[in-house]
């Protein structure tokens, strides 16, 4: 609360009048967009907090920059289509591996994620900065069938936990490990209206029996959607705008958490459907295909920063592990080098181009 108090009375102090205006340039920052640079660092801290104070029980809900104050909205039920696993030789390794020859575009197993030692409590994935993007077009893969959800400004933003662990979830089924992915899907079940939802799976669970309410994805994973909080589709031109973060708490409920600028969408689920608290060690965060295996293709020019920051409980620098990511989903950018950063919230941060 006091947080928000003292965020709201900078952004009044950055709209007083122009009889109070500053020189136009001061220590080299252009007093022009002080406010808008105000504006920003209250709704990142807004943010955050919405993510700290999770919803007060499952189900769906929203918010409006400044309340901090969730507000129960109807959930939606959706079909689930897969946001499958890589489809490349050891894809189901977590190697850091070189890319064979030439530059590989994101995705597909080919991303960096942030590890650490302990658990991951949270993880926010933001762009920083998002340059010389005009178009983006969601693409089929011929690998994966040429499936997803296609067409202009289809995308996703995926925070994806690792899936090499075990869990009760599992029910001692031999080779069983489980993964969850925390999504924004535009266009998912209906045109038009965008998805918040978790996807959960059981990879490995083996045969075509999968427990009450999942469905097999006929190669002995099984995987279910949570039900889903509606938000608007957003163009892949305003990508600096969002955020998205996942949260797991043991013996409580996970939350997924979408931001559009000044209002956040949450959905609150049982953590005991994967127990993924008890397994969250590394995580992925990226714009990709919406579904399917499929590509965001993006214009030529395009430059995108990623950001994921953690809460783990410690301090101590992340790393930053390449060839490292979990969904099968894909752009056409070119990962550039990732640096790590430790402190309150430890983070790593990347840069893909084309």
């Amino acid at each position: 609360m006091i947080k928000i108090a003292i965020v709201a009375s900078l952004v009044g102090a950055a709209w007083l009048p122009s009889a109070f205006a500053a020189p136009a340039v001061e220590n080299g920052v252009d007093q022009a967009q002080v406010p808008s640079m105000v504006q920003a660092q209250a709704i990142q801290s807004w943010h955050e907090d919405m993510v700290r104070m999770a919803a007060p029980s499952e189900g769906c809900f929203q918010a409006t920059f400044p309340s901090i104050l969730w507000k129960q909205v109807a959930c939606t039920q959706v079909q689930p289509f897969s946001h499958p696993l890589p489809r490349r030789p050891n894809a189901l390794t977590r190697l850091s591996e070189s890319a064979a020859g030439g530059t590989q575009t994101t995705g597909n197993g080919n991303d960096y994620a942030i590890e650490v030692s302990g658990l991951i409590s949270s993880a926010t994935g933001t762009f920083p900065s998002v340059t010389g993007v005009t178009s983006e077009k969601g693409v089929g893969v011929a690998a994966f069938g040429g499936g997803g959800i296609l067409g202009p400004n289809e995308y996703t933003l995926q925070v994806n936990s690792n899936y090499n662990k075990t869990t009760s979830a599992c029910k001692s089924h031999s080779g069983c490990t489980v993964w969850q992915q925390f999504i924004y899907s535009p266009d998912y079940s209906t045109k038009g209206k965008a998805a918040v939802f978790i996807q959960y799976w059981l990879l490995g669970y083996g045969g075509t029996s999968c427990p009450s309410g999942f469905g097999s994805d006929g190669s002995g994973d099984c995987y279910k959607n949570s039900s889903a909080v509606t938000a608007p589709d957003v163009p892949a031109t305003q990508l600096a705008n969002l955020k998205i973060s996942g949260t797991a708490k043991t013996g409580g409920n996970d939350t997924v958490v979408f931001t559009n600028g000044t209002t956040a969408y949450t959905l609150s689920a049982k953590d005991s459907v994967l127990d993924i608290a008890s397994a969250w060690d590394q995580t992925e965060f990226n714009v990709v295909g919406n579904a399917g295996g499929s590509e965001a293709v993006f214009n030529s020019g395009s430059s995108i920063t990623v950001n994921l920051a953690v809460s783990d409980g410690s301090t101590a620098t992340p790393t930053c592990a390449s060839n490292a990511g979990s969904t099968g989903e894909s752009n056409n950018l070119n990962l550039g080098s990732c640096t790590a950063t430790g402190g309150s919230s430890p983070s790593i941060k990347f840069t893909e181009s084309n």
